[in-house]
Protein backbone atom coordinates (compact mmCIF):
# COMPACT_ATOMS: atom_id res chain seq x y z
CA UNK A 1 0.00 0.00 0.00
CA UNK A 2 1.32 3.58 -1.17
CA UNK A 3 0.92 6.52 1.02
CA UNK A 4 1.83 9.53 -1.64
CA UNK A 5 2.23 13.01 0.12
CA UNK A 6 0.52 15.92 -1.63
CA UNK A 7 1.89 18.17 -3.79
CA UNK A 8 4.02 21.02 -2.93
CA UNK A 9 5.31 24.11 -4.91
CA UNK A 10 5.88 21.33 -7.56
CA UNK A 11 6.33 17.58 -7.43
CA UNK A 12 7.33 15.53 -4.38
CA UNK A 13 9.69 12.76 -4.27
CA UNK A 14 10.86 10.33 -1.53
CA UNK A 15 14.30 8.74 -0.94
CA UNK A 16 15.45 5.55 0.56
CA UNK A 17 18.90 4.62 1.55
CA UNK A 18 20.36 0.93 0.57
CA UNK A 19 22.94 -1.44 1.87
CA UNK A 20 25.38 -3.38 -0.15
CA UNK A 21 24.34 -7.44 -0.18
CA UNK A 22 28.32 -8.32 -0.57
CA UNK A 23 31.23 -7.07 1.25
CA UNK A 24 33.47 -5.14 -1.06
CA UNK A 25 33.05 -3.12 -4.01
CA UNK A 26 31.69 -5.45 -6.81
CA UNK A 27 33.04 -4.76 -9.86
CA UNK A 28 31.31 -3.35 -13.00
CA UNK A 29 29.60 -5.40 -15.95
CA UNK A 30 32.26 -4.40 -18.46
CA UNK A 31 30.58 -6.45 -21.29
CA UNK A 32 27.72 -4.06 -21.19
CA UNK A 33 29.87 -0.72 -21.40
CA UNK A 34 33.27 0.75 -21.70
CA UNK A 35 34.74 1.39 -18.02
CA UNK A 36 36.67 4.29 -17.87
CA UNK A 37 39.20 5.87 -14.97
CA UNK A 38 37.94 9.07 -13.72
CA UNK A 39 41.85 9.80 -13.53
CA UNK A 40 43.82 7.80 -15.78
CA UNK A 41 47.18 9.26 -14.84
CA UNK A 42 46.42 8.46 -10.51
CA UNK A 43 43.39 10.07 -8.33
CA UNK A 44 43.74 12.76 -6.18
CA UNK A 45 44.69 11.30 -2.91
CA UNK A 46 44.96 7.77 -4.03
CA UNK A 47 47.18 5.80 -0.91
CA UNK A 48 48.15 2.96 -3.44
CA UNK A 49 47.13 1.09 -7.00
CA UNK A 50 44.76 -1.36 -6.04
CA UNK A 51 41.36 -1.47 -7.60
CA UNK A 52 39.66 0.13 -4.47
CA UNK A 53 41.85 3.10 -5.09
CA UNK A 54 41.13 3.46 -8.63
CA UNK A 55 37.38 5.42 -8.96
CA UNK A 56 35.57 4.28 -12.80
CA UNK A 57 32.77 5.11 -13.94
CA UNK A 58 31.23 2.31 -16.16
CA UNK A 59 29.38 3.92 -19.80
CA UNK A 60 25.86 2.17 -20.73
CA UNK A 61 24.47 3.41 -23.99
CA UNK A 62 20.82 2.84 -25.37
CA UNK A 63 20.61 0.96 -28.48
CA UNK A 64 17.98 2.87 -29.44
CA UNK A 65 17.31 6.63 -29.68
CA UNK A 66 17.35 8.75 -26.89
CA UNK A 67 15.84 11.69 -27.90
CA UNK A 68 15.83 13.95 -25.06
CA UNK A 69 19.69 13.51 -24.99
CA UNK A 70 19.45 12.63 -21.66
CA UNK A 71 22.53 11.23 -19.43
CA UNK A 72 22.11 9.74 -15.47
CA UNK A 73 25.41 9.28 -13.36
CA UNK A 74 24.21 6.02 -11.24
CA UNK A 75 25.97 6.31 -7.33
CA UNK A 76 25.06 3.11 -5.59
CA UNK A 77 24.47 2.58 -2.11
CA UNK A 78 26.62 0.37 0.41
CA UNK A 79 27.32 2.62 3.52
CA UNK A 80 30.30 4.43 2.37
CA UNK A 81 31.90 1.06 3.16
CA UNK A 82 30.92 -1.26 0.12
CA UNK A 83 28.58 -0.52 -3.33
CA UNK A 84 25.70 -2.24 -4.52
CA UNK A 85 26.97 -2.37 -7.84
CA UNK A 86 24.12 -4.72 -9.40
CA UNK A 87 20.79 -4.34 -8.62
CA UNK A 88 21.94 -0.18 -7.16
CA UNK A 89 23.55 -0.07 -10.42
CA UNK A 90 24.23 -2.50 -13.90
CA UNK A 91 20.40 -3.01 -13.19
CA UNK A 92 19.49 0.39 -13.24
CA UNK A 93 21.69 1.55 -16.01
CA UNK A 94 19.55 -0.88 -18.00
CA UNK A 95 16.48 0.07 -16.68
CA UNK A 96 17.31 3.69 -18.14
CA UNK A 97 18.67 2.30 -21.17
CA UNK A 98 15.62 0.22 -22.09
CA UNK A 99 13.97 3.85 -21.72
CA UNK A 100 16.12 5.93 -24.04
CA UNK A 101 18.31 7.28 -21.38
CA UNK A 102 22.42 6.95 -21.39
CA UNK A 103 23.83 5.88 -17.81
CA UNK A 104 27.50 5.61 -16.15
CA UNK A 105 27.63 3.83 -13.47
CA UNK A 106 29.97 5.49 -10.77
CA UNK A 107 32.67 3.70 -8.61
CA UNK A 108 33.44 6.03 -6.06
CA UNK A 109 35.76 5.06 -3.46
CA UNK A 110 35.05 4.22 0.12
CA UNK A 111 35.59 4.35 3.95
CA UNK A 112 37.47 3.61 6.62
CA UNK A 113 40.23 4.07 3.96
CA UNK A 114 39.07 7.47 2.42
CA UNK A 115 37.07 9.67 3.94
CA UNK A 116 35.72 13.65 2.95
CA UNK A 117 36.48 15.30 0.31
CA UNK A 118 37.60 12.14 -1.75
CA UNK A 119 33.92 10.95 -2.29
CA UNK A 120 32.28 14.41 -3.51
CA UNK A 121 35.70 14.66 -5.43
CA UNK A 122 35.02 11.60 -7.37
CA UNK A 123 31.13 12.47 -8.15
CA UNK A 124 32.01 15.42 -9.26
CA UNK A 125 34.65 14.64 -11.52
CA UNK A 126 32.07 11.53 -13.09
CA UNK A 127 29.73 14.62 -13.69
CA UNK A 128 32.20 16.73 -15.46
CA UNK A 129 33.50 13.85 -17.49
CA UNK A 130 30.54 12.82 -18.95
CA UNK A 131 29.55 16.47 -19.71
CA UNK A 132 33.16 17.02 -21.94
CA UNK A 133 32.31 13.83 -23.68
CA UNK A 134 28.62 14.42 -24.15
CA UNK A 135 28.78 14.84 -27.92
CA UNK A 136 30.33 11.16 -27.94
CA UNK A 137 28.01 10.08 -25.62
CA UNK A 138 24.75 11.45 -27.70
CA UNK A 139 23.08 13.81 -24.70
CA UNK A 140 23.06 16.76 -24.60
CA UNK A 141 25.47 18.70 -21.31
CA UNK A 142 22.84 20.20 -19.46
CA UNK A 143 20.45 17.19 -19.56
CA UNK A 144 22.71 15.43 -17.01
CA UNK A 145 21.38 14.36 -14.11
CA UNK A 146 22.17 11.85 -11.27
CA UNK A 147 20.71 8.87 -9.05
CA UNK A 148 21.54 7.45 -5.90
CA UNK A 149 20.33 5.14 -3.66
CA UNK A 150 21.14 4.96 0.11
CA UNK A 151 24.53 6.58 1.03
CA UNK A 152 24.86 6.81 -2.62
CA UNK A 153 21.54 9.22 -2.56
CA UNK A 154 23.55 11.07 0.46
CA UNK A 155 26.31 11.37 -2.18
CA UNK A 156 24.30 12.81 -4.65
CA UNK A 157 22.59 15.09 -2.36
CA UNK A 158 26.51 16.21 -1.75
CA UNK A 159 26.32 16.86 -5.22
CA UNK A 160 23.42 18.68 -5.97
CA UNK A 161 24.43 21.22 -2.94
CA UNK A 162 28.21 21.71 -3.43
CA UNK A 163 28.96 22.43 -7.12
CA UNK A 164 31.01 24.50 -9.05
CA UNK A 165 30.86 26.01 -12.91
CA UNK A 166 34.71 24.45 -13.28
CA UNK A 167 37.88 26.32 -14.19
CA UNK A 168 37.86 27.53 -17.60
CA UNK A 169 41.60 28.18 -17.51
CA UNK A 170 42.38 24.39 -16.36
CA UNK A 171 44.90 22.29 -18.56
CA UNK A 172 42.18 19.19 -18.43
CA UNK A 173 39.43 19.90 -20.51
CA UNK A 174 37.37 17.53 -17.93
CA UNK A 175 38.14 20.11 -15.09
CA UNK A 176 36.40 23.18 -17.47
CA UNK A 177 32.88 21.47 -16.93
CA UNK A 178 30.51 22.21 -14.60
CA UNK A 179 29.81 19.60 -11.63
CA UNK A 180 26.50 20.63 -10.96
CA UNK A 181 23.73 17.90 -11.78
CA UNK A 182 20.77 19.22 -13.94
CA UNK A 183 18.15 16.92 -11.45
CA UNK A 184 18.49 14.33 -9.01
CA UNK A 185 17.05 11.09 -8.05
CA UNK A 186 17.07 10.18 -4.48
CA UNK A 187 16.42 6.24 -3.50
CA UNK A 188 15.86 5.61 0.25
CA UNK A 189 19.31 8.22 0.62
CA UNK A 190 20.68 9.23 3.43
CA UNK A 191 20.59 12.92 3.65
CA UNK A 192 21.70 14.18 7.47
CA UNK A 193 24.75 13.53 9.10
CA UNK A 194 23.31 15.24 12.28
CA UNK A 195 21.80 13.70 15.26
CA UNK A 196 17.95 12.05 15.52
CA UNK A 197 17.86 11.34 12.08
CA UNK A 198 21.49 10.30 10.71
CA UNK A 199 22.59 7.08 9.29
CA UNK A 200 25.28 6.72 11.62
CA UNK A 201 27.07 3.93 10.04
CA UNK A 202 27.21 6.08 6.93
CA UNK A 203 28.67 9.49 8.46
CA UNK A 204 31.15 7.03 10.27
CA UNK A 205 32.79 5.68 7.10
CA UNK A 206 32.33 9.02 5.49
CA UNK A 207 33.90 11.43 8.24
CA UNK A 208 35.74 8.74 10.82
CA UNK A 209 35.21 8.48 14.54
CA UNK A 210 34.97 11.80 15.48
CA UNK A 211 34.21 14.22 12.69
CA UNK A 212 34.30 18.10 12.41
CA UNK A 213 31.01 19.61 13.78
CA UNK A 214 31.39 21.60 11.36
CA UNK A 215 31.96 18.94 8.59
CA UNK A 216 28.64 17.13 9.73
CA UNK A 217 26.72 20.52 9.30
CA UNK A 218 27.88 21.49 5.70
CA UNK A 219 27.15 17.58 4.76
CA UNK A 220 23.99 17.59 6.02
CA UNK A 221 22.28 18.24 2.98
CA UNK A 222 19.02 19.48 4.19
CA UNK A 223 21.14 22.58 5.71
CA UNK A 224 22.47 22.84 2.46
CA UNK A 225 19.41 23.63 -0.16
CA UNK A 226 19.58 26.91 -2.66
CA UNK A 227 17.06 28.18 -4.87
CA UNK A 228 20.10 26.55 -7.45
CA UNK A 229 19.48 22.87 -6.13
CA UNK A 230 18.28 21.05 -9.19
CA UNK A 231 14.78 19.54 -9.13
CA UNK A 232 14.42 16.48 -7.18
CA UNK A 233 12.49 13.07 -7.25
CA UNK A 234 12.38 11.38 -3.98
CA UNK A 235 11.15 7.85 -3.07
CA UNK A 236 11.46 6.05 0.23
CA UNK A 237 9.12 4.23 2.74
CA UNK A 238 7.77 5.03 6.23
CA UNK A 239 8.99 1.90 7.78
CA UNK A 240 12.74 1.90 6.45
CA UNK A 241 14.61 0.38 9.45
CA UNK A 242 17.60 1.72 8.32
CA UNK A 243 17.53 5.08 7.26
CA UNK A 244 15.06 6.83 8.73
CA UNK A 245 12.24 8.47 6.33
CA UNK A 246 13.02 11.62 7.87
CA UNK A 247 16.18 11.87 5.59
CA UNK A 248 13.39 12.12 2.84
CA UNK A 249 11.23 14.47 4.35
CA UNK A 250 13.76 17.07 5.29
CA UNK A 251 15.18 17.52 2.29
CA UNK A 252 11.80 18.11 0.40
CA UNK A 253 10.78 20.44 2.67
CA UNK A 254 14.04 22.34 2.11
CA UNK A 255 13.61 22.00 -1.64
CA UNK A 256 9.86 23.15 -0.97
CA UNK A 257 11.46 26.14 1.03
CA UNK A 258 13.75 27.11 -1.47
CA UNK A 259 11.32 27.38 -4.18
CA UNK A 260 13.20 24.07 -6.51
CA UNK A 261 11.02 21.70 -8.14
CA UNK A 262 10.75 18.49 -6.26
CA UNK A 263 8.31 15.16 -5.96
CA UNK A 264 8.44 12.84 -3.00
CA UNK A 265 6.27 9.40 -2.72
CA UNK A 266 6.71 7.95 0.32
CA UNK A 267 5.43 4.18 0.15
CA UNK A 268 3.85 3.21 3.51
CA UNK A 269 5.79 -0.48 3.68
CA UNK A 270 9.31 -1.55 2.11
CA UNK A 271 12.63 -2.80 3.34
CA UNK A 272 15.74 -0.85 2.56
CA UNK A 273 17.56 -1.58 -0.28
CA UNK A 274 15.03 -2.01 -2.34
CA UNK A 275 16.17 -1.12 -5.63
CA UNK A 276 13.97 -0.79 -8.58
CA UNK A 277 11.64 -2.74 -6.19
CA UNK A 278 11.75 -5.90 -8.88
CA UNK A 279 9.18 -8.70 -7.30
CA UNK A 280 7.63 -6.24 -4.91
CA UNK A 281 3.80 -5.51 -5.71
CA UNK A 282 4.23 -2.96 -3.12
CA UNK A 283 6.99 -1.32 -4.31
CA UNK A 284 7.68 -2.16 -8.31
CA UNK A 285 5.13 0.65 -9.46
CA UNK A 286 7.68 3.54 -8.04
CA UNK A 287 9.66 3.14 -11.15
CA UNK A 288 6.65 4.43 -13.24
CA UNK A 289 6.30 7.23 -11.14
CA UNK A 290 10.08 8.47 -11.61
CA UNK A 291 10.01 7.92 -15.29
CA UNK A 292 6.50 9.86 -15.91
CA UNK A 293 8.35 12.65 -13.49
CA UNK A 294 11.59 12.68 -15.78
CA UNK A 295 9.07 13.05 -19.09
CA UNK A 296 7.62 15.64 -17.59
CA UNK A 297 10.55 17.47 -17.41
CA UNK A 298 11.86 16.43 -20.87
CA UNK A 299 14.51 14.05 -19.80
CA UNK A 300 12.86 10.37 -20.99
CA UNK A 301 10.81 9.77 -23.87
CA UNK A 302 6.88 9.74 -23.91
CA UNK A 303 7.32 6.13 -24.37
CA UNK A 304 9.57 3.22 -23.79
CA UNK A 305 11.57 1.94 -26.64
CA UNK A 306 11.90 -1.30 -27.80
CA UNK A 307 15.71 -1.86 -27.30
CA UNK A 308 17.20 -4.52 -24.92
CA UNK A 309 20.28 -4.08 -22.63
CA UNK A 310 22.32 -1.01 -23.04
CA UNK A 311 25.27 -1.30 -25.96
CA UNK A 312 28.94 -1.13 -25.12
CA UNK A 313 30.20 2.41 -25.65
CA UNK A 314 33.16 1.99 -27.44
CA UNK A 315 36.50 -0.73 -27.88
Amino acid sequence: MMTRLLQVGGSVLAVVLSLGIAQGQQAPDAAAGKTLLLWPAGAPGAQGTADVDKPTLTVFLPSGPNATKTGVVIAPGGGYQHLAMGYEGTDVARWLNERGVAAFVLKYRLGPKYHNPIEIGDAQRAIRMVRANAAEYGIAPDHLGMWGFSAGGHLTATAGTHFDAGNPNAADPIDRQGSRPDFLILAYPVITLEAPYAHVSSRKYLLGDDPDPAEVQSLSAELQVTKDTPPTFLFSTTDDGTVPVMNSVMFYSALVKAGVPAEMHLFQHGHHGSGLGTGNPELSVWPDLLIKWMRERGYASPTATAAGPGVPAGD
